[in-house]
């Protein structure tokens, strides 16, 4: 069985939804391919899940914070509530309802596994080993998102450790976690188990957070040790066994053996590409997919293969791997092949309509941990690296006013990173309670290089933490 359309998209996820989306209402029919659920990792393994299981415990604390609040706190966490609620933003994993919507904007779905064959030809493979053909008359676009890496430490694969999609599942809360990692998935999982009753063992080898501005690594250490983590900066895994009772034992590279019930490995993520056909376009398997601005894929002199027809979207580029974002490149990417089938302008230089320019130097992110980090842009060392001349300007949040009313022993700090050559704001970053609502601020004073002499008429209203910005261009001196 052959089946044409316009375009056919490998992978399900939001950034292949988000392409489908785009392609159908510029005039276009698409086709979209999944080998497992529709909505993919975000929906039902990554940022709804992992939210879900950490606001419960968010909302306690911000209630205890508060006089006349903390009163009527008169319970600890309802775990099973927990899971429960997380289950419900999981859809249980179940997909009837993505699945639906693309049946409802005119996009048929294909389950199986897609595999690129020749130029624009895919060949779809059901579970029950029948196999469909899809030939695209104008694109491929690969969303096949990323996996979590499973590093090679003596033992580790075959004690079979979690990693964030078991994690993020899990039915039943372990007494012992030891995690492999310091980054964002570790830091949020050693918050969230933490809070569930885990006694979380954190192996950070190259620190907390170490990507973003020092103090925040510093300030979510300073949290996980006040809730009873135990955070091992420096500390590397040497070798992982799993013992004949179930729990897992994890010898560190100086000797040391720490036992756990569950361990969670997540220090990275790693290409969905590993048979998806890359070999039939002279690409290796299981790569990251090299893109231009408007999401062709190009080899490696640069130049998009062959005629353009391969694009990739989301985590698969490598470009940035957060969901916002890929989402961002799947707008891009569903109106520039719109505009080039129908021979319109195609706006690919810096901001145009069709390039990806946010992933450069505009990307937003929020860690969910306590405190909530939340940033946008580079870091100080990461400006500096650019080549920019730069002037870093800090300020106490809990020094202002709107702090206070928040949440009693309020801590918290902002940062912004200030291009000294241009006068505007290329990296903003907060530590805080619920400052995650805080961030898109920054990211359109970044995006629309605001100067700072006409930032300073944006005024904050009065009594609320975002008074910060008045503080920290009175600290800069404007």
């Amino acid at each position: 069985m052959t089946t044409t359309y316009d375009v056919v998209i490998i992978g399900a996820g939001p950034v292949g939804e988000n392409v489908a989306d785009r392609l159908v209402q510029g005039g276009l029919t698409a086709a979209i391919i999944e080998r497992e659920l529709v909505g993919g990792e975000c929906s039902y393994w990554a940022c709804m899940p992992t939210k879900a299981l950490l606001r419960s415990a968010a909302a306690l604390r911000a209630a205890r914070q508060v006089p006349g609040a903390r009163e009527a706190v008169t319970g600890d966490l309802d775990v099973a509530a927990v899971l429960s609620r997380r289950d419900s933003f999981a859809s249980n994993w179940q997909d009837d309802g993505q699945a639906s919507w693309l049946e409802s904007v005119g996009v048929p779905l294909y389950r199986g596994h897609g595999r690129i064959s020749s130029d624009r030809i895919v060949e779809v493979t059901a579970d029950d080993g029948t196999t469909t053909t899809l030939t695209a008359r104008h694109a491929v676009v690969v969303a096949t998102g990323s996996g979590a890496l499973v590093p090679d430490i003596e033992g580790l694969r075959a004690a079979a450790p979690w990693t964030s999609r078991e994690t993020v599942a899990a039915k039943e809360v372990p007494g012992r976690l030891a995690i492999i990692g310091g980054g964002v998935v570790a830091s949020e999982m050693a918050t969230a188990f933490s809070d569930l009753g885990s006694s979380v063992t954190m192996l950070a080898r190259d620190g907390v957070l170490h990507l973003a501005e020092p103090f925040v690594g510093e300030r979510v250490a300073d949290s996980l040790r006040d809730k009873g983590v135990s955070v091992r900066i420096g500390a590397e895994a040497g070798a992982v066994k799993r013992n004949d009772d179930g729990t897992v034992s994890i010898t560190l590279v100086d000797g040391e053996q720490i036992d756990a019930d569950e361990l969670l490995v997540a220090i990275g993520r790693t290409p969905n590409t590993q048979d998806i056909g890359l070999e039939t376009v002279a690409l290796t398997p299981g790569s990251w997919l090299t893109v231009d601005d408007t999401m062709r894929v190009v080899g490696p002199d640069g130049a998009p293969l062959g005629d353009g027809w391969l694009y990739a979207a989301g985590d698969v580029n490598r470009r940035v791997l957060l969901t916002h974002q890929g989402k961002y490149q799947a707008r891009a990417v569903g109106d520039v092949i719109v505009a080039r089938v129908k021979g319109e302008p195609v706006e690919d230089g810096r901001w145009g309509r069709h390039a990806a320019t946010a992933d450069e130097r505009a990307v937003p992110q929020v860690v969910f941990t306590d405190p909530e980090i939340a940033s946008v842009g580079l870091t100080a060392a990461a400006a500096e690296a650019a080549g920019l001349r730069i002037r870093v300007v800090d300020y106490d949040l809990a020094a202002t006013a709107g702090s206070s009313l928040h949440a009693e022993g309020y801590q918290g700090h902002a940062r912004m990173v200030v291009d000294e050559d241009r006068k505007v704001i290329v990296g903003f970053t907060l530590a805080g309670p619920d400052v995650a609502e805080m961030v898109h601020a920054a990211t359109i004073a970044i995006v629309g290089e605001v100067p700072l002499d006409r930032l300073w008429h944006a005024v904050p209203a009065f009594p609320t933490v975002s008074e910060v910005w008045l503080r920290l261009l009175e600290a800069y001196g404007r």
